[in-house]
């Protein structure tokens, strides 16, 4: 049963168990660690993971694969499998695929290094499914039974289900999320904060491109490496005129920061919040933070539906004011995989999230195929989707996305003619021109979400060109980004 090795020690109990809970978990540990290399995490998931752990997975997400893997390969370690991908393929190859939509919690931490079995047993008794009666009702008993487990890993304080759930209020949480029920095409940008507290550089960035967008995002300490908090840029940007995109990523929230940033970005008028999961902290130049994460982004989209719609947090306690909120994740259009990365998004959407921005796409055919699968699924009429463009200054940079970027895909007549062109800034210009073309023809699609690549200059010509921005009055190009 067991699928790749072991990535972690089992978790050892917060506080000593009881000594006549040691033999179970001596045996449970020897038992599961053999077929399954269990993590005695507490909180199992098996029968639902096609009986693969998914604490095999590095990040220690319960709610499928993150958006920097690959089929062949964690982004943790690629010496192994993505835990997760072997897990939709053994789901599908049963017939279980749809058991993995079901939003599961995040680890009850006084549970882990401790046994499941004795708790199963014990809350069978109390439930009479050990009575000879309740035995010999076969059908009776395998649905009692279902309905045992399913209470089990999802406790009162969780309650997570396979189910949709629209946001209760239709009145719009933001100008970005105005603008997509308007059904205007609407464009995002990426800012990424400064290495040190310099406020004006963010102020500077935000002048820059204040009439040509419907929103900005503050990206949150990509690859791993500090920077000013994406929340105190947020409210420069908003100070700026600019629609702020409050990205939280779970490698750097437990629950507790996260409802927090969710309440505290709501007062001060940052409304969109985009939950992503975070590059691994092992890529960050210095020395790496800890794994398992605490969250996923499903539990983080989960979270704060909650706080939001029912007014309610994690803990039970009400929320007399809740946060209003547009919340949004991330997809990889590019993935081997489309299928399962539309079951990984259907869960998503299910959670809350109401917005999509994809990953860079520079194949329109990926990208259609992509669509196409969550067609399938009957997604497109639940969610906002903008597309990632990011204009290519030169073939150093294409080559450098395709080997370091997970998901990115190039087709090889693209990479041609930026090999050959004279002009490879332009090259790069018109490549990007001609995908938003294609972009904005296809159904499904709400708009695009532009990434720099290091060129940010080009963002106003590019728009301009596009049709997305009209320059004012007697201005030009040139005085916007020189």
């Amino acid at each position: 049963m067991t699928t790749t090795r072991r990535f972690r020690a089992p978790f050892l109990p917060i506080s000593p168990p009881h000594s006549k809970e040691l033999p179970l978990i001596g045996l449970e540990r020897l038992i599961k660690g053999a077929l399954f290399n269990c993590s005695m995490c507490g909180n199992c998931l098996l029968q639902e993971t096609a009986y693969i752990c998914p604490m095999q997975c590095p990040k220690g997400l319960r709610n499928g694969p993150c958006g920097s893997g690959a089929a062949n390969g964690c982004c943790v370690d690629s010496s192994r499998p993505c835990v997760w991908h072997v897990i939709y393929e053994r789901a599908k190859a049963r017939g279980t695929l749809n058991k993995l939509l079901e939003v599961q919690a995040p680890l009850d931490w006084s549970r882990a290094g401790r046994e499941t079995w004795g708790t199963v047993i014990s809350e069978a008794r109390s439930r009479g499914l050990l009575s000879p009666a309740n035995l010999a009702r076969s059908g009776h008993w395998r649905e009692e039974t279902r309905t045992l487990f399913r209470d089990i890993r999802q406790p009162a304080w969780w309650q997570g289900d396979d189910q949709y759930h629209p946001p209760r209020s239709i009145e719009p949480a933001s100008g970005l999320q105005a603008a997509l029920s308007r059904g205007e095409f609407v464009v995002t940008v990426e800012i990424s904060p400064p290495i040190s507290a310099n406020a004006e550089m963010i102020r500077d960035r935000a002048g820059r491109m204040r009439d040509m967008i419907h929103g900005a995002n503050v990206t949150q300490n990509p690859m791993a490496t500090p920077r000013m908090s994406g929340l105190a840029c947020s409210a420069l940007l908003l100070g700026e005129g600019v629609e702020p995109i409050l990205q939280l990523t779970a490698r750097d929230y437990n629950r507790l920061a996260l409802q927090s940033e969710a309440l505290g970005a709501s007062a001060l008028g940052i409304h969109n919040i985009l939950c992503l999961t975070g590059d691994p902290p092992t890529k960050s130049r210095g020395p790496a933070a800890g794994l398992p994460f605490d969250l996923d982004a499903t539990q983080m989209l989960w979270i704060l539906r909650r706080m939001r719609d029912e007014g309610q947090f994690l803990d039970g306690r009400s929320i007399k004011q809740p946060p209003t909120l547009f919340l949004g994740t991330a997809a990889s259009p590019s993935d081997s995989m489309p299928q399962h990365e539309a079951l990984r998004l259907e869960k998503k959407i299910n959670a809350g999230a109401q917005f999509i921005q994809t990953q860079l796409v520079y194949d329109a055919k990926l990208l259609e195929r992509w669509l196409e699968a969550l067609e399938a699924r009957d997604l497109l009429t639940k969610v906002h989707i903008l597309v990632g463009i990011g204009p290519l200054r030169s073939i150093r940079v294409a080559r450098y996305m395709l080997e370091h970027i997970p998901d990115i895909a190039m087709p090889a007549q693209m990479v041609e003619q930026m090999e050959k062109s004279a002009q490879p800034e332009e090259m790069g210009l018109e490549i990007a021109l001609r995908l938003i073309e294609e972009v904005k023809q296809l159904p499904g699609v709400s708009g695009i979400h532009l990434m720099s690549v290091g060129w940010q200059a080009i963002l106003p010509r590019l728009l301009h060109e596009a049709g997305l921005f009209t320059l004012p009055g007697e201005s030009n190009l040139g005085q916007l980004y020189e």
